[in-house]
This record gives C-alpha cells, structure tokens and sequence, in this order.
C-alpha cells in the first residue's frame, strides 16, 4: 500500500479533462494548477473561443459601450491546457473513463469536471426560428448580432418573455430609443425568480420606461414576408404586434444531452452531485472522479432543507468550481462542501437588482427598507417561520446584513423594526409566486426536490 505522501501525489498527477469552456471550466483549471496539479489539463469547448464573460452580453454589448469580441475573461493564472475548441462532447464512457468529441476523437481521463453550462431555449418552431431578425441571446455571435440590427435601427423590437435577461434586452432598446413591446406569460415581468409583489414593481419600470409591456400573453406565431424577415407576431389574446426585430427569452436548456445513456444521474435539470461536487449515477451513487460545477451542477444545500439547488448564477459558478478543482485533489478527509449562499445581480431601467438566497422559495415577503411605490426598497422572503431571501431594487446596502440571517437561520419575520420602514412593510404579505407546475423561464434557482435520479420533463409552448 502506498504511504499518504504517495497518495497525495497521485491526485495532483494523472490526466483531468474539463468539458465546458466556460467561466467554472476556467476557474477550476487556475484552481487545479493553484494547488499544486503538475498532469495533464485539458479543456474541451463547443465554441471556438476561449471562456469569456456572458453578462456583458445583454448589457453593454447591446448598448455598443463593449464589442462582444473584448469579453473574454481575465486569467488569474497560466493553466498549462491542452484546448480543444469548437468541438461538442458527444458521449460519456465511464467504464473506460474516456470522452467522445463530435469530430470521432476520444479523450481518456483519470478525473473528469463537467461545466458545460446551459444553451438559450430557441424558438419551438424551426421554420419561424429561422426567419432573418429572430435572435436568442447566449453566445458571443449572438450579441454581436443583435448588437448590429439594433444598430440598423429597427422600427420594433419584441422581446418574448420578461425574465432577467429579457428585461435587460428592453431596458438596452429603450436606453438606445427604440420601441419595443415585452410579451411575458406571466402576470408580471421577473415573476418566477422574485413573485408578483415585486414583480408589480418591475412592471411599473418598464412601463414608466415607455416599454409595451403584454403580460397574461403568449406568442403563438410568427410570420415573415416574401423575402424571409420577421413582420409580424401573433399573440395568444388575438393581437399582433408589427416587428422587425424579436428575441426570444424563453429561459435555458442545461447542456447533459450528450450524457444520455452514460449511467451519470444526468437530466432536464442537471446533473446531480454532492455537497462537494461530485456527480451521481443513475442509481444514486456518488462517482469519485467526476464533478460537475456551475449552470449545470445541482446540488443539495445545507441552507434550504438540503434540496438539490441548480444556480445560474456567475457567483456561484466561480466559487463552485473551486469547490469542485480541490475536492479533486483531496482525499475524503479534505473535501470541503460548496455553502456558497446564492446571490445574484442585474441592471435595467437605471435600477440596480440584486438578491440573496433562495427568493423563489418564499412563500411571504416583508418590505423591511424603503417603498415599492419608490422603486427602491428591500424585501426580505420568509418560508416556514425562516429567511430564505432577499431583494433589494437600489438598497443594495442591506444586502450583507440579510445574507447573514439566512447563513444563521434566523427567524422570519425579522423581530425587529428598522429606521427607514415604510407603511407597506408592516406586516408579510404574500409573496406571489406562481404555481410552480407551470413553466416559466423566471427563476435563476431551481428548487428540485431530494432525489439524485433527475426525472424526464419537456418543455411544452402553448398554442
């Protein structure tokens, strides 16, 4: 038997292969080399560029104060990688511990870290899909693209739902001038992630912004003219809305279809992993040599009754793969979980949004700062008697005090008053969300129950 000396060296050599070219596929490659990992590296990405950062794509790029081709995210530290860009992993060995590429190549691995992240859900019908100016919006070409029509500018945008990343393609098209109707499913924009008391609010914004804001809505077609361009949606209550322009915002698709057939616990809502970032098989049991991080990883955390959390969130994606990058270089004793509190942030109609938690487990909210008729408050989410989140709308200030209650499980509603209370935060009130059954492309945390084995879900438009 080898010596612990002997162990510990043969965890930072051998072969780690990251699929995912990501923000976690980097950050985990620079953890590795941090300490102390002396194999081989290499990292395999379906686009032909190097990671690069995706927020600034529905911000600044759209607003043309960055080029979408200067996104590229810094490097902390040289990863000494081997990159094989623009190739899709298309299937998992794990007997023989080996990845399949899209062009026939095979890639053996001793560890293997999976951030392949998640894909911009398209429109469900090819044939409109395709028509010239609709666009989704997740890749570099996209916001390049986008970036250029809304140059062009078009006589109206249409942006097919109201979460986060469509409310700041409106927020950039009313800031460049141009009209834009907002068509969202849901009774209010940003419903899923934050409920309808607060989504009230971002309703008001972007109304008050001069946006044609559809909620209660659904797009059932759309239709081109002779020459292929987009002219025309139709909505679900009989309306149509001239456009020449349309991105769909429909939510995201997690990248584990190429995992079909593997026997890893992979599906619809990720793949499941440990505490630690180790993935699951199929029958519920934890792997030693593969790890998953970021849009894809769903793990149990210790802060919400242990339900498996899928998290698109750049914070979580970040601190997640240096989770994932030590565990694999640890012996059991070592291992550290991933306790990260969920935090998230977002720019639109000169108001900044963030939040702590888990909002969408809330079942009431307390204006505990400020006004929602002022657009700029704090609202603090109770379920079960605890704090499970916070929102702030330009409060951003209070954020840290929030998050600590929720780390201490502290009691809700908060027992106590604060300086700056309006008369709408006397009492919780119902927070508003809806009915989760139904899908919504809202919430950037997932909620998905105790189970390691993911079931199969489809998504489902309405006609």
């Amino acid at each position: 038997m080898p010596g612990d000396g002997s162990l510990e060296r043969l965890r930072r050599e051998g072969r780690v292969v990251v699929v995912g070219a990501s923000l976690a596929g980097l950050r985990a490659a620079e953890t590795l080399r941090a300490q102390g990992f002396t194999g081989t590296l290499t990292l395999i990405g379906d686009e032909p560029h190097e990671p690069y950062d995706r927020p600034p794509l529905s911000k600044q790029v759209l607003l043309g104060r960055a080029s979408a081709e200067r996104t590229a995210l810094p490097r902390l530290r040289p990863v000494d990688a081997t990159w094989r860009l623009g190739v899709a992993a298309t299937g998992l060995d794990m007997a023989a511990r080996r990845v399949r590429l899209a062009d026939g190549d095979e890639v053996p691995y001793d560890r293997l870290l999976i951030a392949t992240g998640v894909r911009a859900r398209p429109w469900p019908r090819e044939a409109e899909a395709e028509l010239g100016g609709v666009f989704c919006l997740r890749t570099r070409e996209d916001s390049a693209g986008l970036a250029r029509r809304l140059d062009a500018g078009p006589g109206r945008v249409l942006v097919i739902g109201a979460g986060f990343t469509g409310s700041e393609i409106a927020s950039a098209c009313r800031e460049r001038g141009l009209p834009v109707t907002v068509a969202e499913r849901g009774a209010a924009p940003l419903v899923g992630a934050l409920g309808g008391v607060v989504g009230a609010v971002a309703a008001e914004l972007q109304r008050e912004h001069g946006v044609d804001l559809r909620c209660g809505v659904m797009v059932t077609a759309l239709e081109g003219d002779a020459s292929g361009r987009v002219r025309v949606a139709h909505l679900s209550d009989g309306s149509t809305v001239e456009c020449d322009v349309v991105v769909v915002s429909l939510g995201a698709t997690r990248n584990t279809e190429w995992l079909a057939g593997s026997g890893l616990g992979a599906g619809p809502r990720g793949i499941a992993c440990d505490a630690g970032c180790r993935a699951f098989d199929i029958r519920g049991i934890v792997t030693d040599d593969i790890y998953a991080a970021g849009d894809v990883a769903r793990c149990p955390h210790p802060l919400f009754g242990y339900q498996f959390l899928s998290l698109e969130h750049w914070g979580n994606a970040v601190t997640q793969a240096a989770v994932a990058a030590h565990n694999m270089l640890s012996e059991s004793t070592d291992r550290v979980p991933h306790m990260e509190v969920p935090s998230f942030w977002s720019s639109q109609f000169g108001v900044n949004i963030k939040s702590v938690g888990v909002p969408s487990l809330g079942t009431e909210i307390l204006i505990t700062q400020g006004s929602l008729k002022a657009h700029r408050f704090t609202g603090v989410y109770g379920y079960q008697g605890r704090v499970v989140g916070a929102v702030t709308f330009d409060h951003a200030r209070w954020l840290p005090f929030y998050q600590e209650l929720i780390e201490t499980t502290a009691p809700f509603p908060p027992p106590f008053a604060t300086v700056d209370r309006h008369p709408d935060g006397q009492r919780p009130i119902d927070a508003d969300f809806p009915d989760p059954s139904v899908p919504t492309h809202g919430p950037t945390v997932t909620l998905s129950g105790y189970s390691p084995a993911d079931r199969r879900m489809t998504f489902t438009p309405a006609h």
